[in-house]
């Protein structure tokens, strides 16, 4: 009667015609589900109109938006997450002992009972599309976790049993009916990553525990931690990690995976001991984060042409170069996605997989099972790769299996830790390489550098100091209007001016002369001053363009870069 009811509705409102009925009766038939269930997949209807009509044939009440609803604590307090998400409701009110679910599906009888019986009280329906649902229940869930309200409950906790177990990928909003210590923990976690940030440091000191954010490049601090409490978090961390609570005298590595929201998170961790405790550092990798495109990475239109030359190759080592967090595995991604996977054979050997990219091979460096770099690239070559990526070249046996790899046939990409472009070209050689080696397979070299850009929401223009525009190379005539700009500071760039991150390039492209200079053993120096004679941009003045275009400050550029040679 409900479903006849709701498709003659439809069917009036012109929403619903004959031929979609009998398809939808069919793909019920077939599927064993039911007709409303089949047509609410379809997307023939908006789910709006959907649901106004059934909150219409149910006289139930139907919310357009759940935004201004605030979730009652006792729901919050006696019914999981996990339900909640599972079953797609979530408690918008509470009168006279009755709980006002709104839900999605209301035919979905069962899940009420339960949710009825668990709270020992009567509930209602109201509908609400999942959308809106989805959203209040993280919005609910999240504001459950208070880190300080947090840390007031793990004051007061018997911390003598440390053994929490964990699921194989625990959700972090998940703390209902949790111990003090998990519901801290989490907390952490879910503000570290609402902040955006990229590390989080455990650093313990002589009267308690400091904990800092890493948020586009820069360390903040965020809450302090009792020495009371220290040695709880610290175990807690480490059974996350599955690592050893007993041992506190040496170095240990773990990684875990964890839920936020929709989102999964995997978390590389490393433990040193230290005068004042254990220091835990924590990688956070999203493994669903933004994978840029050649167009996105902030490449001005040269050094994109470039960039576009260097992938077109069927042969060749690329190398970027930049310390630690400079974004190089971002720039190889994005490389790497310009190629057309489905005609060639893409193998990438990394430590760690940051990003997880469709059509390509992907391979984990397991020093334990004997897969580094080197072997792993000795062995890949066995399955007939077009485009190799590795990870770092590091050592003499990986740089001479790239060079290798680049002299017989294949396009090869990879990294190495030097200050600008120029130096890979005497780091290769500073490895063992032969120069003639070097200057036959190495086919252009990018360095980088991320620069935090300005925060949108708190934008200002200024007139800047002379003398601080011709230190990143610029004059007055080069500003188009005579102004810079920075971040004034709001809470949306926690007060710091910048939000996010650019990069900045300097792309060397091989060619006879340079190939010359290398087999010459000359400085970096020459490399460089011959390659900017060519037109190479530096990373400065590359910077310095970025700043001409409001992107990002002048002392951000100077922090980041040297004095061009």
């Amino acid at each position: 009667m409900l479903t006849k009811k709701i498709v003659n509705i439809l069917i009036e409102r012109g929403l619903l015609n004959d031929k979609q009925i009998v398809d939808l009766q069919n793909k019920a038939n077939t599927s064993s589900q039911s007709f409303l269930n089949c047509l609410k997949q379809s997307e023939i209807v908006a789910e709006a109109d959907f649901l106004q009509i059934q909150a219409e044939v149910l006289h139930l009440r139907y919310c357009h938006n759940l935004e201004d609803k605030e979730v009652p604590e006792e729901f919050i307090n006696n019914i999981s997450l996990e339900f909640c998400r599972n079953n797609q409701l979530i408690a918008i009110d509470i009168e006279d002992g009755v709980f006002y679910i709104a839900t999605a599906d209301p035919t979905n009888f069962y899940a009420l009972d339960d949710l009825a019986g668990m709270l020992d009280s009567q509930v209602q329906e109201v509908i609400a599309s999942s959308h809106h649902i989805k959203r209040l229940i993280d919005k609910a869930y999240h504001a459950t976790a208070d880190t300080l309200g947090a840390l007031d409950d793990l004051s007061n906790e018997d911390t003598s049993d440390l053994h929490f177990g964990i699921e194989e990928s625990e959700d972090l909003l998940d703390v209902a009916n949790r111990a003090p210590v998990i519901k801290f923990v989490n907390s952490i976690f879910t503000n570290a990553l609402q902040k955006r940030a990229s590390d989080i440091h455990f650093q313990p000191k002589t009267d308690g525990m400091r904990v800092r954010f890493r948020v586009d490049g820069v360390l903040y601090d965020y809450i302090e931690i009792p020495k009371e409490n220290q040695e709880a978090v610290i175990s807690r961390l480490k059974v996350m990690s599955r690592l050893d609570i007993a041992e506190k005298r040496s170095t240990q590595d773990g990684r875990t995976s964890l839920r936020f929201s929709d989102r999964e998170i995997d978390v590389r961790v490393s433990i040193i001991p230290t005068v004042y405790g254990e220091q835990v550092v924590m990688r956070l990798l999203d493994k669903e984060g933004r994978l840029y495109s050649l167009e996105k990475l902030g490449l001005n239109s040269d050094d994109e042409v470039k960039m576009r030359e260097l992938i077109k190759n069927t042969h060749g080592i690329v190398l970027t170069t930049g310390p630690t967090g400079s974004g190089k595995t971002t720039t190889l991604y994005a490389s790497l996605m310009q190629i057309d996977s489905d005609r060639k054979n893409i193998i990438t050997i990394e430590d760690p997989i940051e990003y997880q990219l469709a059509g390509i091979s992907q391979i984990q460096v397991e020093p334990k099972k004997n897969v580094t770099f080197a072997t792993g690239l000795r062995s890949v070559l066995r399955q007939d790769p077009d485009v190799l990526m590795v990870g770092e070249i590091r050592d003499f046996e990986t740089a001479t299996n790239a060079i290798q790899s680049a002299l017989t046939g294949h396009l090869v990409f990879s990294t190495l830790h030097t200050n600008d472009s120029a130096g890979a070209m005497t780091r290769m050689m500073d490895l063992g390489i032969e120069p003639y080696l070097v200057s036959s397979s190495v086919i252009g070299v990018i360095a980088q550098r991320l620069i935090r850009k300005i925060c949108p929401h708190c934008k200002e223009a200024i007139v800047p100091e002379e003398e601080s525009l011709r230190e990143i190379g610029l004059t007055m005539e080069d500003l188009p209007d005579g102004k810079v700009y920075y971040g004034k500071g709001c809470e949306e760039c926690m007060h710091s001016g910048y939000y996010d991150r650019i990069g900045i390039y300097e792309i060397i492209m091989m060619n006879h002369e340079i190939e010359q200079l290398v087999l010459q053993r000359c400085e970096a120096s020459a490399i460089k001053r011959l390659a900017i004679k060519n037109g190479m941009q530096t990373l400065r003045m590359n910077g310095a363009k970025k700043v001409v275009e409001g992107i990002s400050t002048i002392e951000e550029v100077l922090m980041v870069t040297q004095r061009d040679v």
